[in-house]
């Protein structure tokens, strides 16, 4: 696993040893990635805070920092997927720019000043088969996570179903392999 894009492009990610982590693939990030940077209309990754939700490794918050963001939020509940991101963070370089939180993502309170929310860049990348998604979604809308007009990339398996809730409008939708890729805009509350 590797960052795809920007000024860390190429460098090498880790994911914690045995764990049931299954980090979004190269490919399935590069798509992201570009689906955000052409196929959208918002103003770009720079100098702008990102959150990643289920952080795993870190892969998708870092990858934006990679592509311009100043500051990233990582959110997971275990400790060792948190322990990861700092390892991932700090062999980038990055070490200064992250803010990693243990949480249950089901049931967020509201966010913490120094998480920089409400946040305009959002990545939820629950574990597949789980419907942790929904939950985790409106929680962050709900809690003041995300920021009117905020996009959110919800990775989930190509075999679920999603529908977002009324809050979000699906802008593009995408398969790469086993994941399908929903990228939304928070209408707002």
């Amino acid at each position: 696993m590797r960052i795809v894009g920007g000024r860390h492009k190429g460098r090498t990610l880790q994911a914690p040893a045995g764990q049931n982590i299954r980090p979004t693939s190269d490919r399935a990030r590069e798509g992201i990635f570009n689906i955000l940077a052409h196929s959208i209309d918002w103003k770009g990754f720079e100098d702008m805070p990102v959150l990643d939700v289920f952080s795993g490794t870190g892969a998708l918050g870092l990858e934006a920092m990679s592509r311009g963001a100043s500051f990233g939020v990582f959110i997971d509940n275990e400790v060792s997927s948190l322990q990861c991101v700092k390892a991932n963070a700090a062999t980038l370089g990055e070490a200064r720019n992250i803010l990693t939180l243990k949480l249950d993502a089901r049931r967020l309170s509201s966010p913490p000043l120094v998480a920089h929310a409400p946040l305009a860049l959002v990545f939820l990348d629950a574990p597949y088969g789980t419907k942790l998604s929904d939950p985790a979604l409106l929680g962050l809308c709900h809690k003041g996570w995300i920021a009117p007009g905020g996009l959110v990339v919800v990775e989930i398996s190509k075999d679920d179903n999603f529908t977002p809730p009324l809050d979000f409008s699906i802008l593009e939708k995408r398969t790469y392999g086993a994941a399908q890729v929903n990228l939304l805009k928070f209408k707002g509350v």
